[in-house]
């Protein structure tokens, strides 16, 4: 590891109800590499992301990313402005009605890009994610694995420093230099 990390844990425990999703987990994430977080479905990994990209409260324990307490309220703007979050389950973040285009461009008019940059990285990312075909597809009538493509397209169009992606259950095609 070098360096200060990007996001640390500190004895963060979360429920939901009864059920313990987290509990007092720490854990430093180091900058500038890939980190994967793996294990069995309900272990918390998804609520742990979520914790870090400032989309979940945190119940107990400390979350500090960038090098800003996430549980400051003022802080949430920062570090969202920096982190392309892509949750968990097919779809979620996309609009059915939409059609694929239109879903990845109505990101980058909310991440405030110009039309001719939106265009451009539009087209690089469904070209990278072999969807170039399908831009004119409503998202509602893509596929599981197309409409993963299409969320992650989603989140990597505003090239923000970090991406967190909450469990892929299939491997996308390669699409991680896309993040640069």
């Amino acid at each position: 590891m070098t360096g200060e990390p990007i996001a640390r844990v500190k004895e963060v425990s979360h429920r939901y109800g009864a059920t313990v999703a987290l509990d007092d987990v720490s854990i430093d994430i180091p900058a500038r590499i890939m980190v994967g977080v793996i294990g069995p479905d309900g272990v918390g990994k998804s609520t742990l992301l979520a914790l870090i990209a400032g989309v979940r409260k945190i119940q107990r324990g400390d979350v500090v990313v960038f090098d800003k307490d996430v549980g400051d309220s003022g802080n949430l703007r920062e570090i969202r402005g920096r982190i392309a979050y892509m949750p968990q389950g097919l779809g979620r973040n996309l609009y059915p009605t939409l059609s694929v285009f239109e879903n990845i461009d109505f990101f980058g008019r909310l991440f405030g890009q110009g039309a001719e940059e939106r265009r451009a990285r539009i087209t690089e990312l469904l070209t990278a994610t072999a969807m170039e075909k399908f831009e004119a597809r409503p998202a509602g009538k893509l596929s599981g694995g197309m409409k993963q493509k299409l969320s992650l397209c989603c989140a990597l169009l505003s090239r923000r420093s970090t991406c967190l992606i909450a469990c892929l259950s299939a491997r996308p095609r390669a699409c991680t230099a896309h993040a640069r």
